[in-house]
């Protein structure tokens, strides 16, 4: 199949166009940097230069695809204009390039985040009204509703946390764990549902190409859920070291939260940790069911977490990263 993918060159985008090379399909990749394309080391990878704001090149890359994967998107701003403008409406300038060159299928990599918390021993699945409590979350929402108006086929897959080779995210606890020490706010005990990133591919994937889920939304989880602290003491058992866990007060830790993030937004930048990102940290659970997505596409998490954190701990320092 011929494949459009925007946000190849991030972390779900690489593990994404890795798959679709392995499968033979023609890959199109959306691109702002060459540079970071030439260091994944693509092959055959055909490349359009741009980003979400250049109608030109997005015709481009639609033009032929028989499949749409939307990957990009911001996962950090300053306030919820700037998340609208990247997550919303560079999903709509995208959807109204498509329009010109119908896929066969539009796949949004849409966020959990859109979807809201859920309530510790209750995982969700997507029969739940979405109640998104950041920004963030907010705005992948708003780019889901307009993907739903759309004539042509199309499926949303909603991860939860997404750890693997090339993230930068989860490499932040890996570093702090190397120190011998890992927080976790309150006791720990909040529960987490995880995926590895290329059993995330897989699923983007089989999300595209399975009939049974067109113009339909999923979560893609793994089926064990862990709490922060198993996450932290898994992580540890990747690195070799029996962390120290310490417990940051829910209060602290949202002053900690909105201090540094007032501190960053004063220079003009963005960044993860903030007061609006607090009412996600501090939710006492973020889990969900995968049994739709399984049920209509034959799709399994086949990666456990000890393995794919052994996994990507390995590839870290491969990297020199870790």
């Amino acid at each position: 199949m011929r494949a459009f993918v925007t946000g190849g060159t991030g972390f779900v985008g690489a593990h994404l166009v890795r798959m679709l090379q392995e499968r033979g399909d023609e890959v199109t990749c959306l691109v702002r940097s060459p540079a970071k394309a030439e260091v994944l080391g693509w092959q055959g990878v055909r490349i359009v230069r741009g980003d979400l704001d250049d109608p030109a090149a997005l015709r481009q890359g639609c033009a032929g695809a028989d499949v749409i994967y939307h990957v990009a998107g911001r996962i950090s701003a300053r306030d919820l204009h700037t998340f609208m403008a990247a997550n919303r409406d560079g999903t709509a300038a995208l959807l109204e390039a498509a329009t010109d060159h119908p896929p066969q299928r539009f796949v949004l990599v849409s966020s959990f985040a859109a979807a809201g918390p859920s309530a510790p021993g209750q995982p969700i699945d997507e029969t739940r009204p979405p109640s998104p409590v950041t920004d963030y979350g907010r705005s992948k929402l708003a780019a889901e509703v307009l993907v739903r108006a759309m004539p042509f086929p199309w499926t949303i897959v909603r991860p939860p946390v997404v750890y693997g080779e090339w993230d930068r995210e989860v490499l932040k606890i890996f570093k702090m764990v190397r120190t011998g020490f890992a927080a976790v706010i309150g006791d720990g005990s909040q529960e987490l549902s995880l995926i590895y990133g290329g059993d995330l591919a897989e699923a983007l994937w089989r999300a595209a190409t399975s009939p049974a889920a067109a113009r339909k939304t999923y979560f893609a989880a793994h089926p064990a859920v862990v709490t922060s602290r198993e996450l932290a003491c898994a992580i540890g058992r990747a690195v070799g070291e029996r962390p120290r866990i310490v417990s940051v007060p829910p209060a602290l830790a949202r002053g900690l939260l909105w201090t540094i993030g007032s501190l960053v937004q004063l220079t003009g930048g963005s960044t993860l940790l903030s007061a609006d990102k607090a009412n996600e940290f501090l939710a006492p659970a973020w889990t969900a069911r995968a049994d739709a997505l399984a049920r209509d596409t034959g799709w399994a998490a086949r990666t456990d977490l000890d393995p794919g954190l052994g996994r990507t701990a390995e590839w870290y320092r491969s990297r020199g990263w870790l």
